[in-house]
């Protein structure tokens, strides 16, 4: 499992995310779904391909939407960093495996609805198919009768300030952050409170491909960053000192640099040879040979 997935996922399957992420894209914002509500779905799924052999193939997320004891719908929430042409084949065959499972169901009276959100992480419009026919080649003739099948597509990046404010979750801090990422060149931290922190810096840790976050997290010491704005303080403050102690290190190295520019001329003036100075090299700043032989033929003059 990719690194991408894992960080997509471990956010995601928290209840309220999930519920909230379900609650604005489908309800614009009303509270219908609520997180006891939720209960997980099964992820797995298989089929047989034309030679016999069986498979498996995997939602990102999914979950049940109960009332009680019975299951109002079934969601399920696909991640994609880039554009997919066959997205839609794909969720087609997430959607008819929980279908069957309902058919192969004797116990059940009434059957569930299943939707598929694909949240799209990438910062281009999506410009792959987003629906069946659109994949399909279909002969001449045919295509009144090819049943087609439309797959939801949420470009987070290019969600307004509109909708990013009707997120009350923590994804609402990812939802600012991508599309700040593509409008600006900075980002401007939120100052809203995290309630999954670890969840949220390992997704972003992930697509902004900066491991800073993934390292900013000192629970030992309790002192785990409450809001966007403190993991930026942290940030800023891991990085001076990064540098400092970068700064220190190379002030060691030139100045082992100068003292090694030293004594080759003193010993070139003194007539020590290139080979009996070669050894007084490796053996005052434990050099290999090579590396003696380098600063030798750069500094005899």
């Amino acid at each position: 499992m990719g690194q991408k997935d894992i960080g997509e996922k471990i956010l995601e399957d928290y209840n309220d995310v999930f519920a909230d992420i379900v609650n604005v894209f489908y309800f614009h914002g009303q509270q219908r779904i609520r997180p006891e509500e939720l209960s997980p779905g099964r992820l797995r799924s298989h089929y047989k391909t034309h030679d016999d052999q069986l498979h498996e193939q995997e939602r990102d997320v999914a979950k049940f939407w109960n009332k009680g004891e019975m299951k109002l719908a079934l969601y399920g929430i696909e991640n994609q960093e880039k554009v997919e042409r066959i997205m839609p084949l794909r969720v087609m065959g997430y959607d008819g495996a929980a279908y069957r499972e309902q058919l192969l169901d004797d116990k059940a009276r009434e059957h569930y609805p299943v939707l598929s959100l694909v949240l799209y992480f990438g910062m281009d419009h999506w410009t792959a198919p987003k629906k069946l026919k659109e994949v399909l080649k279909i002969p001449e003739g045919l295509e009144p009768y090819v049943n087609d099948y439309a797959i939801q597509v949420c470009e987070v990046a290019w969600l307004t300030e509109e909708q990013i404010n009707l997120f009350q979750s923590d994804f609402r801090i990812v939802a600012d952050f991508f599309a700040q990422k593509r409008k600006n060149k900075d980002y401007v931290p939120s100052a809203q409170q995290m309630r999954h922190v670890d969840a949220v810096l390992k997704l972003l840790a992930v697509f902004a491909k900066d491991e800073r976050y993934n390292t900013i997290l000192d629970i030992e010491n309790g002192e785990v960053p409450k809001t966007m704005c403190e993991v930026y303080d942290k940030i800023e403050k891991r990085g001076m000192e990064t540098g400092r102690r970068e700064g220190i290190k190379e002030g060691i190295k030139e100045g082992i640099k100068e003292g090694i520019k030293a004594l080759i001329e003193t010993c070139q003036e003194l007539g020590v040879t290139k080979k009996e100075l070669t050894g007084k090299l490796q053996e005052k700043y434990h050099l290999s040979e090579n590396e003696a032989f380098q600063y030798i033929e750069k500094y005899w003059k």
